[in-house]
């Protein structure tokens, strides 16, 4: 199954949003929050984003979702660091897409499709 991993400034927004993506989308596929500093300030954290992929790569992939700016700076820094080739940058709202990504993941998709769901999530809503 595609893992799941939420990069977020703030740790309680990264949990919040897992639990309700995990209460919709189902509590079987791997999904890990990786929210704030080391310390548990509001920023984010290379070494949490490294343990959360760890925790979450059953080896089908794993679908990387940032909640702002730097967020994505440091996902981006983790992977040119340390390039890993089953882990995706997905270009998608966060709620949504986590959302959306874990949905397709739990119906067994391949980690290209969750990440395409996720990132279409961004479509959701408009008319």
């Amino acid at each position: 199954m595609v893992g799941i991993v939420l990069i977020s400034h703030s740790p309680q927004l990264a949990v919040e949003v897992a639990e309700l993506a995990a209460q919709i989308g189902g509590r079987d596929v791997p999904i890990a929050a990786a929210g704030g500093t080391d310390d548990g300030r509001l920023g984010t954290s290379i070494t949490k984003v490294a343990d959360a992929i760890a925790t979450v790569d059953q080896g089908d992939g794993v679908i990387l979702l940032m909640d702002l700016g730097s967020a994505v700076l440091t996902a981006k820094t983790l992977l040119d660091e340390h390039p890993r080739p089953r882990v995706f940058l997905a270009d998608a709202p966060f709620v949504e897409g986590a959302i959306s990504a874990l949905v397709t993941s739990g119906g067994g998709a391949d980690v290209k499709a969750v990440l395409t769901a996720a990132e279409e999530a961004r479509h959701i809503g408009k008319l």
